[in-house]
């Protein structure tokens, strides 16, 4: 390979901007040229290509979002869509892609591969951290130490009150952002898809904790794909228990801010290891990190087998909790 692309697609990571800062000082140490796509998938079918240097990439390591910009595209969905990308990367001479995102990113780069024999690697830059395949994803720590930081600011308020609190947070169908800052922040329960506990055992719980002492409460929930869902909650606990609650959903600004040192570690690992793959000719794998070692997962297995929080953390959370 000669030439090569990269893009960020789906919803945006911290760390994002550091891997592409790896990918493309790692390709440029290859002598491969690297080109970048703006704006995922909806800028591979548009033909929106720009070379890339070192230059492009001096001081991101840093920041947020994405410089490339994400974008979804429902024309990416159609075959057409994908015909018209496919040309599109043709026509550039690229000879293989590098895919920054999560499940919906992967699903797409497999498609390419089947309908087009188009070499592409993925890149985990999610803060869901929902991918199979690697311990971690790119901006989950950060989205993780956002979340924290909110919850220490709302536990200040929580007891100078005496009052329950129920702290929203993201995480699509998982409950990984849950759990880790659940367990950091002290939160008396943490309420997360993997183990629904049902909210007549949440009420019983949260009786049990005001009646033996307890003055507030932080509970720590996770959005399960429908943001507000808190709010049903806090209406259902104050109509069976009479416990009055205020609900705080963090929603966006777990998804931008500064990456923490762990996310650019991994981004920029992952970053380079993508290219050293596509440079070997190696492709059709999404690049993860489990125990400190660069894996290769088919890109299919991402979100065909379900990944799931650790059953140890899921018993420190409720052996913690009340």
């Amino acid at each position: 390979m000669r030439r090569i692309g990269v893009l960020t697609s789906g919803g945006d990571a911290p760390g994002m901007n550091a891997a592409l800062r790896a990918v493309v000082r790692t390709a440029l140490i290859y002598d491969l040229e690297i080109i970048g796509v703006r704006w995922g998938y909806r800028g591979l079918i548009k033909g929106d290509f720009s070379p890339l240097d070192r230059r492009c990439v001096s001081n991101i390591i840093h920041q947020g979002g994405t410089i490339l910009g994400t974008a979804r595209s429902r024309e990416f969905e159609t075959k057409k869509g994908r015909a018209q990308a496919l040309a599109a990367v043709c026509q550039a001479g690229l000879e293989g892609l590098v895919l920054i995102g999560g499940e919906g990113t992967f699903h797409g780069g497999d498609l390419l591969m089947k309908e087009g024999d188009f070499p592409v690697v993925g890149v985990p830059g999610t803060i869901d951290n929902d991918c199979y395949g690697t311990d971690y994803t790119i901006g989950f720590d950060t989205a993780v130490n956002t979340a924290l930081e909110a919850i220490d600011r709302i536990r200040d308020t929580a007891t100078s009150h005496n009052r329950l609190f129920f702290v929203e947070v993201m995480g699509r169908h998982t409950g990984f952002i849950a759990l880790e800052s659940g367990i950091a922040g002290g939160a008396e329960e943490v309420l997360i898809p993997e183990d629904p506990i049902g909210i007549d055992e949440l009420c019983r719980r949260l009786q049990t904790s005001f009646r033996g002492g307890k003055k507030s409460s932080i509970v720590v929930v996770a959005e399960t794909g429908q943001p507000g869902d808190s709010f049903r909650i806090a209406r259902e606990v104050k109509e069976r228990i009479g416990l009055d609650s205020r609900v705080c959903v963090l929603g966006h600004i777990q998804r931008g801010g500064v990456p923490t040192a762990r996310d650019r570690v991994l981004a920029s690992h992952l970053g380079a290891a993508a290219v050293e793959a596509l440079k070997d000719g190696r492709w059709g794998f999404m690049v993860g990190e489990c125990r400190g070692e660069i894996t290769h997962v088919p890109l299919r297995d991402t979100w065909r087998k379900k990944k799931l929080p650790p059953p140890s953390f899921e018993a420190l959370a409720r052996l913690l909790s009340g």
